[in-house]
């Protein structure tokens, strides 16, 4: 008997309450023997660009056909597109159509878009409630999707590609000895994630083991200038030594080895800083 596609779920709702309880029992609802299983829900609250960010790096992961939902929705009731995706992978993502599918359409693609048709696919017991779209339309039409009940055709109308909605990214650019970007994002360890991808050091010539002098940059103020080494692992290094990386989410990482390269040189999370990383 061939499997039914899983449903991976992401949300900002947090883990405190029963929201995503909710949202898993309205899959059961629709069939019960569909598996779920979760990528986080204490994304940042609102913030749409980390949602965006976490589904580029973990979709690849999955098999074919398996059905993402992803809720970080701040325009939750309002006539933003509720929508369904089918990317060039095989794979589908349920979402609102806000911002989070920008890194997918860079890194993977869309193969096509339709918006959910609220009037056959949302839960019918709960037409009154506009605030929780996460639990009564796209855990619905996700759990709908995945057992078979419809088709991607029969979510609702397609509508062009270049309708979707993308949310502000920080491109990388080669320099006459390296290569610039910008860094985006610290991880839990206080390493450093760039916009740099993992190819884009090997385009300008970069091999593990090459010395490397990197720059960072408030604006113009200058706040970090230093020699560091591009290594397979943090574990190449000393530790307390920064290393550059190529990083699991496709993106250059500089870390410190058993340490925070954040707070070593107090850079906050919620600030776009300039990167330039060098050839020695």
């Amino acid at each position: 008997m061939d499997m039914k596609p899983v449903i991976v779920m992401q949300s900002d709702f947090g883990t405190d309450s029963g929201l995503v309880s909710c949202m898993h029992g309205i899959c059961k609802i629709v069939d019960p023997q569909l598996q779920i299983f979760d990528i986080t829900h204490i994304l940042p609250a609102f913030d749409i660009e980390a949602a965006s960010f976490c589904l580029q790096y973990t979709v690849p992961c999955w098999p074919e056909g398996t059905v993402f939902v992803s809720v970080v929705d701040p325009g939750v009731g309002t006539d933003r597109r509720a929508s369904v995706a089918k990317l060039k992978n095989g794979s589908y993502v349920v979402t609102p159509d806000n911002g989070t599918l920008t890194y997918l359409h860079q890194m993977i693609g869309i193969e096509e878009i339709r918006e959910i048709d609220e009037a056959v696919n949302r839960y019918p017991k709960t037409m009154e409630i506009s605030v929780f779209h996460g639990r009564d339309l796209f855990s619905y039409c996700a759990a709908k999707l995945a057992s078979g009940l419809i088709t991607f055709e029969e979510v609702g109308p397609q509508y062009p590609l270049e309708e979707i909605v993308l949310h502000k990214t920080y491109a990388s650019c080669k320099k006459d000895n390296g290569v610039e970007g910008s860094i985006l994002w610290f991880d839990p360890f206080g390493s450093a994630g760039t916009s740099i991808k993992n190819a884009d050091l090997a385009q300008c010539g970069f091999k593990v083991g090459d010395k490397t002098t990197v720059k960072i940059f408030d604006e113009s103020t200058l706040l970090f200038e230093g020699i560091i080494p591009y290594e397979k692992s943090f574990g190449y290094v000393e530790k307390g030594k920064e290393v550059l990386f190529n990083g699991l989410t496709s993106f250059a990482t500089i870390a410190v080895n058993e340490g925070s390269f954040a707070k070593q040189y107090d850079l906050k999370q919620d600030k776009i800083y300039k990167i330039v990383i060098e050839k020695v």
